[in-house]
């Protein structure tokens, strides 16, 4: 996938709550246009780099192409007796509002679990079950929005001459949001249902009865934020489902795109647990 495709889902991506009383976390607002993106996109990314990293470089870009902002620092590591105790995203200026801005960058895949607790919202878990949107929440409260406010954070904001009480903070949480097959129709509630772009299935739900008539692709993680339209090669349930246990066996819940027309594109986890 190219850059620009990568860039392009960036901007399709939706924030994944708006009401700030939900975890009493302001977002901030891209306010994408739809025809924001150019012919050319000069941003420089290492064939390597990953999914993350990826989305921060597309987040600098839009913030340098709008007349509303300005980059003042990013990825502003802070030291303790030379040992790194954070990081703080990006400070930006907002040159409508005349305030400074520290905005922590979050780009997260979930997926429902009905099972995994009778709290809602602890149910959005990762693809491996190795972290929870409650997990990530709870750090961006307690460790790295309080990070401004640590002494060795004044000391080095003291040398832009900015001081930290002056700073608003607010995070810029994008979700991709993965309900079982049951709940394809169903209405999720606190976060924007607006996020939902696919479902998951247990491995051995993936059967040729149900699946052998359709086409499939497995991208890698840098190119999950790319609409599978822009894909060109497609495998049959067959061939893809010898890509699959090699991901599965390894407890790796893979992202499978999946063709089922030639203008009809979904995408689906197929978990290991």
């Amino acid at each position: 996938m190219s850059i620009k495709q990568q860039y392009a889902g960036f901007l399709d991506s939706k924030l994944l709550w708006k009401n700030i009383a939900l975890f009493e976390l302001s977002q901030f607002d891209l306010q994408i246009s739809d025809d924001f993106i150019p012919n050319q996109l000069p941003i420089q990314i290492h064939e390597n780099e990953v999914l993350g990293k990826r989305v921060e470089h597309f987040f600098e870009y839009f913030i340098n192409s709008s007349k509303n902002y300005k980059i003042i620092l990013k990825n502003l590591q802070i030291f303790k007796d030379k040992i790194t105790i954070g990081e703080l995203d990006f400070l930006v200026e907002d040159l409508q509002q005349k305030q400074i801005l520290h905005i922590e960058l979050i780009y997260k895949f979930y997926l429902y679990d009905p099972k995994k607790s009778e709290v809602a919202l602890e149910r959005w878990i990762g693809p491996n079950r190795n972290d929870s949107l409650l997990e990530k929440v709870t750090k961006l409260k307690e460790k790295q929005l309080p990070l401004l406010y640590r002494p060795e954070t004044s000391a080095t904001l003291q040398e832009l001459d900015i001081k930290p009480n002056d700073i608003i903070q607010k995070v810029c949480f994008f979700g991709n949001l993965f309900v079982p097959l049951s709940y394809q129709n169903k209405k999720i509630y606190h976060l924007n249902n607006d996020c939902i772009v696919g479902y998951w299935i247990h491995e051995e739900e993936f059967t040729e009865e149900k699946y052998g008539s359709y086409l499939y692709y497995i991208p890698q993680k840098k190119d999950w934020i790319t609409d599978p339209i822009h894909n060109e090669i497609w495998y049959t349930f067959a061939s893809i489902s010898d890509q699959l246990n090699t991901q599965l066996t390894k407890k790796k819940s893979p992202l499978l795109w999946i063709k089922s027309s030639e203008d009809s594109f979904s995408k689906c986890f197929i978990v290991w647990w």
